[in-house]
């Protein structure tokens, strides 16, 4: 398939090229599932290499490539595939589509081994731009209106689906998608740095030394209270939280490519502190 896109620095198609080119050697021969799988130029890539690729997509009208064939499938009403069954889920440009994300992050547990590779691009959300135009209008950038019902139904095709496709209604910055992942039994291998926003490299001289400042102190303050809690475990979240929020590549970074890797199955997941729980019956 000729896609442009894919020789396009600007576009994130290039950067998850590249990245699947880097680890080709590992995917030969695993089951890699491209969900949304879109045009089906990312498919094509994995075949390529050699993965055995599935695409699934909510409008499989729009897959393109005739190698393979798109099955339908609708991610809040699961993947039809059985459990613990890919090495691999790429979601290219689809997490700030779904509109119940902590299910969606659930259901790609379900999906994958143990050890897998979550693989997410989305647009940037956490750069200093998207934080200063949120700031201002709510609104992705200086040059949209707020998310609302004109720009951001993409498709409503009640012959194929019931389902909305809605735009970038849900957004999401590096921040929630941690937390969403880690409350889905994935952890972040990696946040990769594709390119720069000249609006946040404008931003920056002035922000970033509230940011840095800012962080330190809501860090030292949170690792000072909760004594309850092992020193430890609260050094493994906020040092983590505070290392993404001061990290200049992430408020610079023009859109958010992050791998993550299931560490456990869905029913393992369990983060409850006793002396944090609140009881039932009581006020909250």
């Amino acid at each position: 398939m000729d896609d442009n896109q894919v020789n396009n620095r600007k576009s994130p198609k290039y950067y998850v090229n590249k990245y699947l080119q880097s680890i080709k050697d590992e995917l030969k021969g695993k089951i890699v599932i491209d969900i949304p799988a879109g045009n089906g130029v990312t498919t094509e890539i994995l075949l390529s290499i050699g993965a055995n690729a599935e695409p699934f997509d909510l409008f499989p009208g729009y897959f393109l490539s005739n190698n393979i064939e798109c099955r339908q499938a609708d991610i809040l009403n699961n993947i039809p595939v059985i459990d613990d069954y890919a090495d691999m889920v790429i979601c290219q440009e689809g997490i700030e589509h779904f509109s119940d994300q902590s299910k969606v992050f659930r259901e790609f547990n379900r999906v994958m081994k143990k050890n897998g590779r979550l693989l997410i691009t989305t647009p940037g959300y956490s750069n200093l731009s998207a934080k200063f135009s949120h700031l201002l209008f709510e609104s992705e950038t200086n040059k949209q209106m707020p998310p609302n019902e004109i720009d951001d139904i993409w498709m409503s095709d009640k012959s194929q689906t019931r389902e909305i496709y809605h735009g970038h209604i849900f957004l999401i910055g590096i921040q929630k998608l941690r937390l969403l992942a880690r409350l889905s039994g994935f952890k972040i291998k990696e946040i990769r740095y594709l390119r720069l926003s000249k609006g946040s490299l404008f931003l920056f001289p002035f922000f970033y030394p509230v940011i840095v400042t800012s962080s330190w102190l809501r860090y030292i303050r949170c690792i000072n209270k909760n004594g309850q809690i092992p020193l430890s475990v609260k050094k493994s979240v906020y040092s983590e939280q505070l290392s993404i929020n001061i990290n200049p590549k992430n408020l610079l970074n023009r859109h958010t490519f992050m791998v993550f890797e299931k560490e456990k199955n869905i029913t393992e997941v369990d983060f409850g502190i006793d002396c944090l729980m609140r009881q039932f019956g009581k006020v909250m």
